[in-house]
């Protein structure tokens, strides 16, 4: 389970708060990237923080709450289909963390982010894989970034009920597919990944980054 041992490492050489950062949402062909920044006080978080991924979405709601009542801190940030499309799934992953990290109050003096691929954030980072297993404030903001997103997706699905978003969130499972095979894309989904390029356009599109 994760803990604090990586927070309690950072803290004993700088001054100040230091947050978890993770993000929800760079695989979907439909919807924004989230990432979130979480910051919290040592032996104060909730018990049963995890990867996001491990839990059902009951206990992550349950969490949600959790979180934002015992963090010192939480911020979010996003970016949309648009901006994805622009500079291509990886830069607006980081455009997502960093305005994460941008929101919180009070700041982080470091972040320690999941995976191994540092953002430009507004102050230094240390990635570490498998990061939402390993710190409780990676887990913690894996888990909001995922709240967020999931709400987002199902807010979205109210418009666009054919696509089935309230169940798949937007990535590409057989039923939405055969959706997008009757009735097109819309305005939400990511022109640049290759299935809805393939669907608008025909062949692959060359930005390698839109492999699933």
């Amino acid at each position: 389970m994760p803990g604090f041992s990586h927070e309690l490492r950072i803290l004993a050489r700088v001054a100040g708060h230091v947050a978890g950062v993770d993000e929800a949402g760079r695989g979907p062909l439909a919807g924004p990237v989230v990432a979130a920044a979480v910051i919290f006080e040592h032996k104060k978080y909730p018990r049963g923080l995890d990867d996001s991924k491990k839990l059902a979405p009951d206990v992550r709601e349950t969490l949600y709450l959790r979180i934002m009542e015992r963090a010192i801190a939480v911020g979010v940030g996003e970016a949309s289909v648009d901006e994805i499309d622009l500079v291509n799934i990886r830069q607006a992953t980081h455009l997502a963390m960093a305005r994460a990290v941008r929101a919180l109050n009070p700041s982080a003096v470091f972040a320690l982010v999941d995976g191994n691929d540092a953002p430009a954030l507004p102050c230094p980072c240390e990635t570490i894989i498998g990061g939402d297993g390993l710190s409780v404030s990676i887990a913690a903001a894996s888990i909001i970034a995922k709240v967020t997103r999931d709400r987002m997706m199902v807010a979205l699905h109210q418009q666009h009920p054919q696509y089935c978003w309230d169940a798949n969130k937007g990535y590409g499972t057989e039923q939405h597919l055969a959706a997008l095979a009757e009735h097109g894309c819309t305005q939400h989904h990511r022109r640049s990944f290759a299935p809805i390029h393939n669907i608008l356009y025909g062949g692959n599109p060359e930005d390698s980054t839109v492999t699933l």
